[in-house]
């Protein structure tokens, strides 16, 4: 009983030692000086999001608004744009496609965005993203059956015709940034 007694003992002596040393180390750190404190309450917050880029970089000039080209897709027409919005929606399944609109409003006029050539995609998860996209807008139709594919990966169409076909406007995109 006395050896397991002192190994008690010895065990508590080493805890006591060790927490002494850790609140010695603590309180013998240097408090920050006021300047220091000074310079991190300057410093830029780092709230903004950072932005994930896709495809090729997005290169400067002059934006679009995207409601504008909502409201006259044909002055846009096969033209190279810049646009920001908001994803309302995104491929489910590998991220080939995504929805953007002017605002966040779950009934507001969009259009479809692809990837040139299908040389890049975005994550499935990327509905409620801001977005900037670069690329050209196409007016097409799109076929019954390929709505109906895009309708089962998650894709709304507000311009469908009797047939079963969508009057579609779309971003072909050659680069994407997106950030939350």
């Amino acid at each position: 009983m006395s050896a397991r007694r002192s190994f008690s003992v010895a065990s508590t002596c080493w805890v006591s030692v060790a927490c002494f040393s850790v609140i010695a180390a603590c309180k013998s750190a240097p408090a920050p000086s006021s300047e220091a404190r000074a310079e991190r309450a300057a410093a830029p917050a780092t709230t903004a999001a950072a932005r994930k880029a896709f495809g090729a970089p997005i290169t400067a000039g002059a934006e679009t608004s995207l409601a504008d080209l909502l409201r006259a897709p044909k002055d846009y027409r096969d033209a190279a744009v810049t646009v920001e919005g908001r994803v309302k929606s995104a491929c489910t399944r590998r991220g080939c496609w995504m929805q953007i609109s002017a605002d966040a409003d779950p009934g507001a006029a969009s259009c479809r965005v692809t990837f040139k050539d299908y040389g890049f995609f975005v994550p499935t998860d990327s509905a409620g993203a801001q977005a900037k996209v670069q690329g050209s807008l196409t007016v097409d139709t799109v076929p019954a059956e390929r709505v109906a594919h895009l309708e089962g990966e998650g894709a709304k169409f507000a311009d469908k015709n009797p047939d079963g076909s969508a009057n579609e406007l779309r971003l072909v995109a050659t680069g994407v940034e997106l950030w939350r």
